[in-house]
Order: C-alpha cells, then structure tokens, then sequence
C-alpha cells in the first residue's frame, strides 16, 4: 500500500471538540430560550440511561486502541484497522459512544435544544470527520479497509 502523503486523515477538528462546541451552542440555546419538555424523573432516568451506555461502550473501544498499538488522535498516523470488541459491529464506536452522551447530557438538561442539535452535529461528524477518516483509511490500507468496511456497519 501507498503511504498517503500527509498520514492523517485530514479532520476539520478533533472530534471532542466539534460535539463539545455542538453542545455549548445547545446549552446557550436553552438558556436564551428554554423549552422544556421533560417530566424531571423521565430526563434523570433517560439521560442516565443514555449516558450509561455511553460509559460502557467506551473504554472497550480505548483498550483496543491500546492493543492496536495505533493512536486515538485523528491527527496522527493510524498504524492498524481494529476490527474487534465494539469494532465488530460498528466502525464507529467512539462517535458513537460521543454521541450517545451527547444526547444523554441533552436529555438530563432538559434541553430539546441541544437534541435538536444532534442533526446538524451528526452531518458536521459525518462528512468533517467520519468520510474524511474513511477515505484516508482507504487509501492507507486498501484492500484489508475495503473488506472490513464491506462486512461492518458505519454507525450500527
């Protein structure tokens, strides 16, 4: 395989960051303009749910990384495809699990704003992040990506 040019897949910024400023701007938004909509036991109980799962998709996806002996920055060279734990049934389980707490912080807060947000954030994700990533691993790795990408859903 060809080593791409620049080894890095080329992400408009670091994906905490994009789902953090998602947030912020929801948060803002529910506070200039509060709608809520949740009973409080329904948005303690759902949003903990949420983020429980979350918590426990998380760090099987970290401890593979770790294994792999490939970084978890995106801006740094990927060294191998994880193809196991959390990987066997989604390429994504990292922005998966960001996602899910996401919206399980939107659901504890009340803030329909910040789940309204979850759209836009979702397609920012996708093609800022998630294609960019593809099309690098691609290119990285050929083949091996191909195959795995063939057999593995992107999100669930």
């Amino acid at each position: 395989m060809a080593e791409p040019e620049n080894d890095s897949p080329g992400v408009i910024a670091i994906p905490p960051l994009i789902f953090g400023a998602f947030l912020a701007a929801g948060l803002v938004l529910e506070y200039l303009f509060p709608w809520p909509m949740l009973a409080q036991i329904v948005q303690y109980s759902a949003g903990g749910v949420v983020i429980l799962g979350s918590f426990v998709l998380m760090p099987g996806t970290l401890m593979r990384f770790r294994r792999a002996g490939t970084h978890l920055d995106v801006r740094k060279p990927t060294n191998a495809i994880i193809t196991g734990g959390p990987y066997r049934v989604s390429r994504n389980p990292i922005y998966l699990s960001m996602m899910l707490l996401y919206l399980g912080i939107g659901l504890m807060v009340d803030g329909l704003w910040v789940i309204l947000l979850a759209v836009p954030l979702a397609v920012v994700i996708h093609h800022g992040v998630i294609l960019r990533e593809e099309r690098y691993l691609e290119q990285k790795f050929g083949a091996e990506y191909l195959a795995y990408r063939g057999s593995v859903r992107r999100w669930i």
